[in-house]
């Protein structure tokens, strides 16, 4: 019953916007009771309604194989657990496909079982999402501060403009918080994150400053026909 519920709720959200994720039911719930109270601005938009910007700052900041892998980048994988191995600064190696499985589906945590279905998550929807769906959804439901959450609420909070509008240094600025967004600010940013701001804006300019999905539809395509 689980699977057939897990695919139908995946095949669902290919078109339906996701109203509330479980992390947010949980961040509601631990504010309950705090001095500021409970905070949850989260304003779905389509990708189009996103700043091409903040895609690709994203992409820079924490998955530069998106449009390449299949949800796992194996690459990523390995150096992570060689690093940890050795001792050195835990490191992740989560995909911006895995990031949406937990955040839409599950929650968070590092134990096996919620690893396991997180990759379960992760196949199905890089199975029934394109690259484009998976990227909307992903910057609409991600956490971009203290009850802040997707790229229309965030570019509201921290730089009072719409996700369209936001500018190379606002999108770098905003993807230079995500590994940590309830301990760093966008703006104003401390030295840490300019820091990495102006990293990600580095990375953004080997890229082009464009993020082209068709390109890596098209190199696929074109390895198809070389097989036949």
């Amino acid at each position: 019953m689980f699977f057939i519920l897990s695919i139908v709720s995946v095949i669902i959200f290919r078109w339906i916007p996701i109203p509330i994720t479980p992390l947010m039911v949980i961040r509601c719930g631990e504010q309950i009771g705090s001095e500021k109270g409970m905070i949850m601005k989260h304003d779905w938009v389509p990708l189009e309604n996103i700043s091409p910007k903040l895609q690709l700052a994203v992409v820079c900041s924490e998955d530069q194989n998106y449009l390449k892998h299949f949800g796992f980048d194996m690459g990523a994988i390995k150096k992570a657990m060689k690093e940890n191995e050795e001792g050195k600064r835990f490191r992740g190696a989560s995909t911006i496909t895995q990031q949406t499985a937990k955040n839409v589906f599950l929650w968070p945590g590092r134990s096996y079982l919620r690893k396991g279905l997180e990759a379960w998550f992760t196949l199905l929807i890089e199975v029934c999402w394109s690259k484009e769906r998976i990227m909307e959804v992903y910057l609409n439901s991600i956490e971009m501060g203290n009850g802040i959450y997707g790229a229309e609420a965030a570019s509201q909070f921290w730089f009072n403009k719409t996700a369209a509008q936001l500018t190379k240094d606002d999108a770098a600025a905003i993807a230079a918080i995500l590994p940590s967004p309830l301990n760093y600010k966008a703006n104003p940013a401390n030295g840490y994150i300019q820091k990495r701001k102006a990293w990600v804006k580095q990375q953004m300019n080997f890229w082009g400053n464009k993020l082209d999905y068709n390109k890596y539809k098209d190199d696929d395509e074109k390895q198809e026909k070389k097989k036949k």
